[in-house]
Formats: C-alpha cells, sequence, structure tokens
C-alpha cells in the first residue's frame, strides 16, 4: 500500500532541498502574491526549527522567531511551491524532537546551542561564521 503512496506523491517532491532538523535556524524564502496582478515578491522568514512532522508530499515543519518581542511560529509545507529556498543559517545541539519548550522561554534563555555538524550532503565540517 505505502508503495503505491509513494509512487504517486514523487513526482511533487522537491529534490534540491537541505538536510536540516529541529534545533537549526534556517532563513525560509517564502514566495508571496501582492495585490490584484500577477506581482510576487519573496519574503524571508528567519528562525529556529521547532518541529518537524509527516513524511513524503504532506511533511511540514515549524520556524519560530521572536519579533519586535512577540513570538511568531509559522508552518511551511516542506515540498510547497510556494517555498522558493531554503538556507540553513546555523546549526544547532538539542535532545528533544520538538522543542515547544521555547515557547515559554525569554531571551537568553530560549538560544539553541550551537554546533559544528558535519555536512551530510559533503561529509565536510559545517562553515563557521
Amino acid at each position: 500500500m505505502s508503495r503505491i503512496v509513494e509512487k504517486t506523491q514523487e513526482p511533487y517532491l522537491k529534490k534540491d532541498l537541505p538536510v536540516f532538523k529541529p534545533g537549526d535556524t534556517i532563513k525560509v524564502h517564502v514566495r508571496l502574491k501582492e495585490g490584484e496582478g500577477d506581482k510576487e515578491r519573496i519574503q524571508p522568514f528567519e528562525g529556529v526549527v521547532i518541529s518537524r512532522r509527516g513524511r513524503l508530499a504532506s511533511a511540514t515543519f515549524t520556524v519560530r522567531r521572536v519579533s519586535y518581542g512577540v513570538g511568531v511560529e509559522r508552518i511551511f509545507a516542506v515540498h510547497s511551491p510556494m517555498i522558493s529556498l531554503i538556507e540553513i543559517m546555523q546549526q544547532g545541539r538539542v535532545r528533544r524532537a520538538k522543542l515547544y519548550y521555547l515557547r515559554g522561554l525569554k531571551g537568553k534563555a530560549a538560544r539553541v546551542k550551537r554546533v559544528d555538524r558535519l555536512d551530510t550532503r559533503t561529509k565536510a565540517p559545517a562553515k563557521s561564521s
């Protein structure tokens, strides 16, 4: 049964996605339509990945950031055509799959420990900045 689902969803899956996990700080470039015309612009949304769920075409991830003192979370479909690019800004070390506890923390307590993980695509050390 699941092989049939995989074959059916395969054409809709993106092939050029970076490997990211909860705790990583990423920048998601989202396509937005403006006005009534065909105007389109790309808006970056940078924050910490607090969860990933689902698989294949229904996979989603939640990104959280604090903007002007207010916590903002957005849920993105991993394979959405509205996402033009996902950049990994820094990788974090966490011991949980879901980082919902960050919602209750403020300031420095809400930081995620940074780590230099091996880049899984090139097997080279991740870039430090």
